[in-house]
């Protein structure tokens, strides 16, 4: 049968090396999105056989990672199949059976030289001025192998490659790219060149979905499925992710980060996710905001991109903003209450009406959590718990010769303020307008503003006064005269 006539199945094979980064989460996302758009089986799989780079920790942190975009695997480390177990170096047993087989075959032997031997041969190829490729340098004949020297494939058949990609259609290269690579270390364990094949044979495999960087490889790959007669899956070849000023691939170098990063920060994993499947897949609309359904709803492998895609990241706080904004009322608050810090929280003046007012407020000024944990630390929102400290200097509009000029200003806006309707933003406007039009905007909304936050930027004195209720209002009017008053 067809490997694309069976049900699909793809995997994410990260290796456990460090970080979980962004080209990596949106390889395990494509995976994700094909496998349950047609009703199939994602595996996660640790490809953990290079055992000096690995780094402690990481399994659980790719699976903690992935688990906060919301994918889960049908399969993975913590849930082995009938295949058995989804981490690499507890399947050895599986790649020496097929390292078995290809030496009955007369296609694998044991490597006899030393890392001396081979550096001649290198340095003999290069004085020829040709590549150096190892199966120039076979012997003619092979010992029994015992595990203790790599086992190399004897590359079947030297030819040019042809080959279909569901991205970027007929590939090929030519026997220049053949070469007799090992596929079992001396110490036990195969190469990612083996062992991925054999874990996506016995796995049931059926698409394949990596970094178009493995496109150079393909021709080595392709030389042990025809070792073994093992039909080919659907080869998926991935765009990269561009920096943002699209002139190379994102790398460590230009600010790319652990995805977990951005949980601290407090970006959405819905705004994730969504933000990393349009990057290098197009929906064929303009539409750019998208439930995790209904991407599965809409993925299509033909409308992956053949070109990189740019890793934008103010467009992923513009994205961000917009599912925060989908957020219920309740959901958005209980985030926003994470995010400020326990030091207001604790306040007596911290009540559940202010929060409440200040609500509309924090949600058209951010973008990401992070961004109302910051609005706190530099005491933006000070005035809404406490009194402000007005400052004579900020108090005065830069039109007046002097700050005695606002005194009267603010004495008649509370006496417009002592009778106002403080249902709403608008209705306190309404109350003091017309005198605002009359004496001047900036004259009387200035000090207005000043007086009630203390800051020369907040939100406009209208909204201010409704958060912070029309007694505080009124008081803080009356300390501000108050202070003109004193002056000199």
């Amino acid at each position: 049968m067809n490997s694309i006539e069976k049900k699909v199945v793809t995997r994410f094979a990260p290796s456990p090396t460090g970080f979980l980064h962004i080209g990596g989460v949106r390889t395990a996302i494509f995976s994700y999105l094909y496998a349950k758009k047609m009703g199939g089986t994602f595996i996660l799989r640790i490809e953990d056989t290079d055992k000096e780079r690995e780094v402690a920790g990481s399994i659980e942190h790719i699976m903690e990672s992935l688990r906060w975009l919301n994918i889960e695997w049908d399969y993975g480390p913590d849930k082995p199949g009938t295949f058995g177990s989804c981490i690499q170096s507890e399947r050895l047993a599986s790649y020496k059976k097929y390292a078995l087989q290809l030496i009955d075959k007369g296609l694998a032997y044991p490597d006899p030289y030393t890392k001396e031997e081979v550096e001649k041969f290198r340095q003999d190829a290069e004085a020829q001025k040709k590549p150096f490729l190892f199966r120039n340098y076979r012997p003619e004949t092979f010992d029994e192998w015992d595990g203790s020297k790599p086992l190399r494939l004897k590359v079947p058949e030297v030819k040019r490659y042809v080959w279909e990609d569901a991205v970027r259609g007929q590939l090929e290269a030519g026997e220049e790219m053949l070469d007799d690579i090992v596929l079992i270390k001396s110490d036990g364990y195969p190469t990612y060149n083996f062992a991925h094949i054999i874990d996506d044979l016995e796995m049931g495999v059926t698409h394949i979905m990596r970094a178009d960087e493995f496109i150079a490889s393909q021709p080595k790959f392709l030389s042990i499925y025809d070792a073994l007669e093992i039909p080919y899956p659907v080869f998926v070849s991935l765009p990269p992710i561009l920096r943002d000023d699209r002139t190379k691939k994102l790398g460590k170098r230009d600010g790319a980060k652990d995805i977990l990063d951005y949980r601290t920060e407090g970006y959405l994993p819905e705004a994730m996710f969504n933000f990393l499947t349009l990057i290098g897949w197009n929906p064929g609309t303009e539409k750019e905001v998208f439930t995790k359904d209904e991407l599965i709803n809409e993925f299509d492998l033909h409308r992956i991109q053949k070109s990189g895609g740019a890793f934008n990241e103010e467009k992923l706080k513009w994205l961000n903003k917009e599912h925060l904004n989908s957020l219920s009322a309740s959901k958005y608050k209980e985030l926003v209450l994470k995010a400020i810090p326990a030091k207001y929280t604790g306040l007596p003046s911290f009540t559940e009406d202010r929060l409440e007012k200040l609500m509309p407020v924090i949600r058209e000024r951010t973008h990401i959590m992070a961004d109302v944990t910051t609005a706190f630390e530099v005491c933006e929102y000070d005035f809404v718990f406490t009194d402000p400290d007005v400052s004579l200097d900020i108090l005065r509009f830069k039109k007046d010769p002097d700050v005695h000029s606002a005194a009267p200003r603010l004495q008649h806006l509370a006496l417009l303020l002592e009778t106002a309707d403080f249902s709403s933003p608008d209705t306190i406007k309404s109350a003091v307008w017309d005198y605002a039009e009359q004496e001047g905007r900036g004259e009387v909304l200035w000090p207005m503003r000043v007086a009630l936050t203390g800051l020369e930027r907040s939100p406009d004195p209208f909204t201010v006064a409704y958060i912070i209720g029309q007694t505080d209002t009124l008081r803080r009017l009356q300390a501000a005269y108050d202070k003109i008053g004193h002056a000199k």
